[in-house]
Protein backbone atom coordinates (compact mmCIF):
# COMPACT_ATOMS: atom_id res chain seq x y z
CA UNK A 1 0.00 0.00 0.00
CA UNK A 2 1.17 3.58 -1.00
CA UNK A 3 1.43 5.54 1.71
CA UNK A 4 0.12 8.62 1.01
CA UNK A 5 0.18 11.65 4.40
CA UNK A 6 -1.37 15.26 3.24
CA UNK A 7 -2.95 16.77 0.10
CA UNK A 8 0.20 18.79 -1.09
CA UNK A 9 -1.39 21.18 -4.16
CA UNK A 10 -3.78 20.88 -7.02
CA UNK A 11 -3.21 22.23 -9.94
CA UNK A 12 -6.00 24.03 -11.44
CA UNK A 13 -6.91 24.89 -15.60
CA UNK A 14 -7.74 28.36 -16.53
CA UNK A 15 -9.06 29.78 -19.40
CA UNK A 16 -7.66 32.92 -18.24
CA UNK A 17 -4.80 32.32 -16.03
CA UNK A 18 -4.15 36.26 -14.98
CA UNK A 19 -7.32 36.52 -13.93
CA UNK A 20 -7.32 33.61 -11.50
CA UNK A 21 -4.28 34.98 -10.47
CA UNK A 22 -5.18 38.15 -9.25
CA UNK A 23 -8.48 36.40 -7.55
CA UNK A 24 -6.29 33.81 -6.02
CA UNK A 25 -3.26 36.38 -4.95
CA UNK A 26 -6.00 39.83 -4.06
CA UNK A 27 -8.71 37.96 -2.43
CA UNK A 28 -7.56 34.63 -1.54
CA UNK A 29 -4.46 35.59 -0.47
CA UNK A 30 -1.65 33.57 -1.92
CA UNK A 31 1.42 34.76 -2.62
CA UNK A 32 3.02 34.08 -6.36
CA UNK A 33 6.40 31.88 -5.85
CA UNK A 34 7.10 31.05 -9.62
CA UNK A 35 6.17 30.56 -12.89
CA UNK A 36 7.59 27.84 -15.33
CA UNK A 37 6.48 26.62 -18.39
CA UNK A 38 3.00 28.60 -18.35
CA UNK A 39 2.29 27.63 -14.97
CA UNK A 40 1.95 29.79 -11.82
CA UNK A 41 2.82 28.42 -8.46
CA UNK A 42 0.97 30.37 -5.26
CA UNK A 43 1.78 29.80 -1.68
CA UNK A 44 0.12 29.83 1.43
CA UNK A 45 1.35 32.48 4.13
CA UNK A 46 3.78 29.29 5.66
CA UNK A 47 5.12 28.94 2.75
CA UNK A 48 3.59 25.95 1.49
CA UNK A 49 2.60 25.42 -2.12
CA UNK A 50 -1.36 25.74 -2.82
CA UNK A 51 -2.41 25.86 -5.90
CA UNK A 52 -1.04 25.75 -9.81
CA UNK A 53 -2.46 27.67 -12.51
CA UNK A 54 -1.73 26.62 -15.83
CA UNK A 55 -3.89 27.22 -19.44
CA UNK A 56 -6.70 25.18 -19.95
CA UNK A 57 -9.39 24.79 -22.26
CA UNK A 58 -12.17 24.73 -19.21
CA UNK A 59 -11.79 25.55 -15.78
CA UNK A 60 -11.26 22.77 -13.24
CA UNK A 61 -9.35 20.23 -11.54
CA UNK A 62 -6.18 19.28 -13.50
CA UNK A 63 -4.06 17.59 -10.77
CA UNK A 64 -4.11 16.07 -7.25
CA UNK A 65 -0.86 16.62 -5.87
CA UNK A 66 -0.28 14.43 -2.51
CA UNK A 67 2.82 14.37 -0.29
CA UNK A 68 4.38 10.47 0.94
CA UNK A 69 6.93 10.00 4.31
CA UNK A 70 10.08 12.16 3.05
CA UNK A 71 11.89 8.96 3.10
CA UNK A 72 9.65 6.80 0.42
CA UNK A 73 11.63 5.51 -2.69
CA UNK A 74 10.07 6.51 -5.21
CA UNK A 75 10.81 3.15 -7.52
CA UNK A 76 8.90 1.12 -4.92
CA UNK A 77 6.09 3.69 -4.98
CA UNK A 78 6.51 3.60 -8.67
CA UNK A 79 6.54 -0.67 -8.79
CA UNK A 80 3.15 -0.68 -6.23
CA UNK A 81 0.83 1.63 -8.60
CA UNK A 82 2.16 -0.31 -11.46
CA UNK A 83 1.31 -3.70 -9.56
CA UNK A 84 -2.00 -2.23 -8.85
CA UNK A 85 -2.61 -1.26 -12.01
CA UNK A 86 -2.28 2.52 -12.48
CA UNK A 87 -0.09 4.42 -14.76
CA UNK A 88 3.48 5.96 -13.02
CA UNK A 89 5.39 8.09 -14.68
CA UNK A 90 8.35 9.85 -13.47
CA UNK A 91 8.47 14.23 -14.25
CA UNK A 92 10.89 17.01 -13.65
CA UNK A 93 10.67 19.75 -12.06
CA UNK A 94 7.11 19.80 -11.42
CA UNK A 95 6.93 22.75 -8.89
CA UNK A 96 10.18 25.23 -7.59
CA UNK A 97 12.15 23.39 -5.30
CA UNK A 98 10.92 19.93 -6.39
CA UNK A 99 13.47 17.85 -9.20
CA UNK A 100 11.31 15.25 -9.44
CA UNK A 101 7.65 13.34 -8.75
CA UNK A 102 5.41 10.54 -9.77
CA UNK A 103 2.44 11.13 -11.84
CA UNK A 104 -0.27 8.96 -11.80
CA UNK A 105 -3.97 8.07 -12.37
CA UNK A 106 -6.62 7.37 -9.87
CA UNK A 107 -9.95 4.60 -11.29
CA UNK A 108 -11.99 7.75 -12.45
CA UNK A 109 -8.96 9.10 -14.29
CA UNK A 110 -8.16 11.71 -12.03
CA UNK A 111 -4.69 13.23 -12.82
CA UNK A 112 -2.40 12.42 -9.15
CA UNK A 113 1.15 13.75 -8.52
CA UNK A 114 3.00 11.55 -5.55
CA UNK A 115 6.20 14.21 -3.67
CA UNK A 116 8.44 12.13 -1.57
CA UNK A 117 10.19 15.52 -0.37
CA UNK A 118 9.77 18.03 1.79
CA UNK A 119 9.67 22.34 0.45
CA UNK A 120 8.77 25.13 1.33
CA UNK A 121 8.72 29.01 0.06
CA UNK A 122 10.32 31.57 1.94
CA UNK A 123 7.85 33.51 2.07
CA UNK A 124 7.85 36.03 4.99
CA UNK A 125 5.66 38.99 4.42
CA UNK A 126 1.99 39.38 5.41
CA UNK A 127 -0.15 38.83 2.51
CA UNK A 128 -3.55 40.81 1.08
CA UNK A 129 -6.98 39.02 1.09
CA UNK A 130 -8.62 36.51 3.65
CA UNK A 131 -4.84 34.32 3.89
CA UNK A 132 -6.08 30.87 4.39
CA UNK A 133 -3.66 28.75 6.57
CA UNK A 134 -3.69 25.98 3.92
CA UNK A 135 -5.42 24.11 1.16
CA UNK A 136 -7.69 21.63 3.65
CA UNK A 137 -9.50 19.35 1.30
CA UNK A 138 -10.45 18.50 -2.77
CA UNK A 139 -13.95 17.18 -3.51
CA UNK A 140 -14.83 15.41 -6.67
CA UNK A 141 -17.68 13.64 -8.42
CA UNK A 142 -17.48 10.41 -8.99
CA UNK A 143 -19.80 7.81 -11.10
CA UNK A 144 -19.45 5.54 -8.41
CA UNK A 145 -18.31 6.56 -4.70
CA UNK A 146 -17.86 3.12 -3.80
CA UNK A 147 -15.38 2.10 -6.23
CA UNK A 148 -13.07 5.07 -5.90
CA UNK A 149 -13.22 5.00 -2.20
CA UNK A 150 -11.72 1.17 -2.46
CA UNK A 151 -9.10 2.36 -5.06
CA UNK A 152 -8.00 5.13 -2.30
CA UNK A 153 -8.02 2.99 0.41
CA UNK A 154 -6.23 0.15 -0.91
CA UNK A 155 -3.81 2.00 -3.05
CA UNK A 156 -2.98 4.91 -1.07
CA UNK A 157 -3.73 3.72 2.20
CA UNK A 158 -6.54 6.57 2.97
CA UNK A 159 -9.10 5.91 5.61
CA UNK A 160 -13.14 6.48 5.25
CA UNK A 161 -14.64 8.68 7.27
CA UNK A 162 -17.65 8.76 7.08
CA UNK A 163 -20.33 8.26 4.50
CA UNK A 164 -23.71 10.35 3.80
CA UNK A 165 -26.17 7.48 2.29
CA UNK A 166 -24.32 5.78 -0.47
CA UNK A 167 -23.57 8.54 -1.96
CA UNK A 168 -20.59 10.55 -0.91
CA UNK A 169 -17.98 9.42 1.03
CA UNK A 170 -15.17 11.42 3.09
CA UNK A 171 -11.83 9.68 3.14
CA UNK A 172 -8.79 10.78 5.41
CA UNK A 173 -4.96 10.12 5.14
CA UNK A 174 -4.04 11.92 8.19
CA UNK A 175 -5.82 12.57 11.64
CA UNK A 176 -8.00 15.14 9.50
CA UNK A 177 -11.31 14.56 9.17
CA UNK A 178 -10.88 14.49 5.41
CA UNK A 179 -9.07 15.33 2.96
CA UNK A 180 -10.62 14.10 -0.55
CA UNK A 181 -14.51 13.42 -0.61
CA UNK A 182 -16.22 11.79 -3.34
CA UNK A 183 -20.03 12.49 -4.67
CA UNK A 184 -22.21 10.78 -6.53
CA UNK A 185 -21.95 11.97 -10.26
CA UNK A 186 -21.60 11.47 -13.91
CA UNK A 187 -18.10 12.41 -14.72
CA UNK A 188 -15.00 12.93 -12.29
CA UNK A 189 -15.07 16.50 -11.89
CA UNK A 190 -14.05 18.80 -9.15
CA UNK A 191 -17.20 19.52 -6.84
CA UNK A 192 -15.72 22.36 -4.83
CA UNK A 193 -11.81 22.67 -3.30
CA UNK A 194 -11.41 24.16 0.67
CA UNK A 195 -9.04 26.37 2.20
CA UNK A 196 -8.16 26.14 6.30
CA UNK A 197 -9.06 29.18 8.48
CA UNK A 198 -8.16 29.61 11.80
CA UNK A 199 -10.85 29.93 13.49
CA UNK A 200 -14.31 32.43 13.96
CA UNK A 201 -12.94 35.76 13.75
CA UNK A 202 -11.31 34.43 10.66
CA UNK A 203 -14.24 33.56 9.11
CA UNK A 204 -15.64 36.90 10.06
CA UNK A 205 -12.84 38.84 8.21
CA UNK A 206 -13.43 36.69 5.22
CA UNK A 207 -16.75 37.24 4.82
CA UNK A 208 -16.09 40.89 5.17
CA UNK A 209 -13.51 40.40 2.34
CA UNK A 210 -15.93 38.75 0.16
CA UNK A 211 -18.30 41.42 0.41
CA UNK A 212 -15.74 44.12 0.13
CA UNK A 213 -14.92 42.25 -3.19
CA UNK A 214 -18.92 42.38 -4.46
CA UNK A 215 -18.26 38.19 -4.34
CA UNK A 216 -21.52 36.62 -3.51
CA UNK A 217 -21.38 34.30 -0.53
CA UNK A 218 -23.91 31.12 -1.53
CA UNK A 219 -24.28 29.01 1.51
CA UNK A 220 -22.96 29.33 4.72
CA UNK A 221 -22.01 29.93 7.27
CA UNK A 222 -22.80 26.65 8.28
CA UNK A 223 -21.76 23.65 11.09
CA UNK A 224 -22.00 20.65 8.95
CA UNK A 225 -22.20 17.13 10.72
CA UNK A 226 -19.92 14.99 8.79
CA UNK A 227 -16.90 16.30 9.44
CA UNK A 228 -18.18 19.28 12.19
CA UNK A 229 -16.47 21.85 10.02
CA UNK A 230 -17.99 25.69 10.13
CA UNK A 231 -17.83 26.24 5.94
CA UNK A 232 -19.14 29.15 3.66
CA UNK A 233 -19.05 28.88 0.40
CA UNK A 234 -18.83 30.97 -2.91
CA UNK A 235 -17.01 30.78 -6.69
CA UNK A 236 -14.26 32.22 -8.01
CA UNK A 237 -13.83 33.91 -11.50
CA UNK A 238 -14.14 30.79 -13.39
CA UNK A 239 -17.01 29.47 -11.61
CA UNK A 240 -14.63 26.79 -9.29
CA UNK A 241 -16.47 26.47 -5.73
CA UNK A 242 -14.50 27.34 -2.93
CA UNK A 243 -15.21 26.55 0.65
CA UNK A 244 -13.50 28.52 3.35
CA UNK A 245 -13.57 26.52 6.93
CA UNK A 246 -12.62 26.06 10.05
CA UNK A 247 -12.61 23.49 13.10
CA UNK A 248 -12.89 20.29 11.27
CA UNK A 249 -13.01 16.95 13.04
CA UNK A 250 -9.78 15.31 14.01
CA UNK A 251 -8.81 11.76 15.38
CA UNK A 252 -5.82 11.71 17.33
CA UNK A 253 -5.09 8.34 17.71
CA UNK A 254 -6.59 6.02 15.16
CA UNK A 255 -6.53 2.88 17.50
CA UNK A 256 -9.26 5.26 19.17
CA UNK A 257 -11.45 4.98 16.70
CA UNK A 258 -13.57 8.37 17.19
CA UNK A 259 -13.09 12.00 16.71
CA UNK A 260 -11.67 14.42 19.29
CA UNK A 261 -14.81 15.14 22.10
CA UNK A 262 -16.62 18.31 20.69
CA UNK A 263 -19.67 19.63 22.75
CA UNK A 264 -21.73 19.85 19.02
CA UNK A 265 -21.12 16.09 18.28
CA UNK A 266 -24.38 14.09 17.49
CA UNK A 267 -22.76 11.21 19.51
CA UNK A 268 -21.10 10.17 21.94
CA UNK A 269 -18.31 9.47 21.18
CA UNK A 270 -18.52 10.67 17.37
CA UNK A 271 -17.17 7.73 15.45
CA UNK A 272 -16.87 7.15 11.26
CA UNK A 273 -20.52 6.27 10.26
CA UNK A 274 -23.01 6.69 7.47
CA UNK A 275 -24.79 9.75 7.95
CA UNK A 276 -29.17 9.48 6.40
CA UNK A 277 -31.88 11.93 6.92
CA UNK A 278 -31.85 15.79 7.30
CA UNK A 279 -31.20 18.06 8.78
CA UNK A 280 -27.37 16.93 8.87
CA UNK A 281 -26.00 20.39 9.66
CA UNK A 282 -25.54 21.54 13.46
CA UNK A 283 -27.07 24.80 12.54
CA UNK A 284 -27.04 26.99 9.70
CA UNK A 285 -29.79 27.85 6.76
CA UNK A 286 -30.25 25.06 4.03
CA UNK A 287 -27.88 25.79 0.87
CA UNK A 288 -29.16 28.36 -1.36
CA UNK A 289 -30.64 27.29 -4.84
CA UNK A 290 -27.36 29.26 -6.64
CA UNK A 291 -25.35 27.02 -4.37
CA UNK A 292 -27.43 24.05 -6.01
CA UNK A 293 -26.98 25.07 -9.11
CA UNK A 294 -23.52 25.93 -8.94
CA UNK A 295 -22.44 22.48 -9.87
CA UNK A 296 -23.94 21.94 -13.27
CA UNK A 297 -22.07 21.57 -16.73
CA UNK A 298 -21.59 24.96 -18.25
CA UNK A 299 -21.74 25.20 -22.16
CA UNK A 300 -17.76 27.65 -23.07
CA UNK A 301 -20.44 30.34 -23.59
CA UNK A 302 -21.91 30.64 -20.20
CA UNK A 303 -18.48 30.81 -18.50
CA UNK A 304 -17.55 34.23 -17.57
Amino acid sequence: MIPVKRLRHLALAAIDPERQLAYYRDVIGLAEVGRADGRIFLASEAGQLAIVIEKGPAPGLARLAFDLPPDQDLATIERALRDAGLPAERCADPAPGCPVALRSRDRDGRALELHAGIHCHDNRQPLPGIGPLKLGHVACYAPDPATIARCYTETLGFRVSDWIEDRFVFLRCSHEHHTVNFTRGPDARMHHMAFELRDAAHMHRAADILGGQKVPILWGPVRHGPGHNVAMYHRDPEGNAIELFYGLDCMTDEALGFWDPRPWHRDRPQRPKTWVGLPRDVWGLPPSQAFLEMHRLQLPEERH
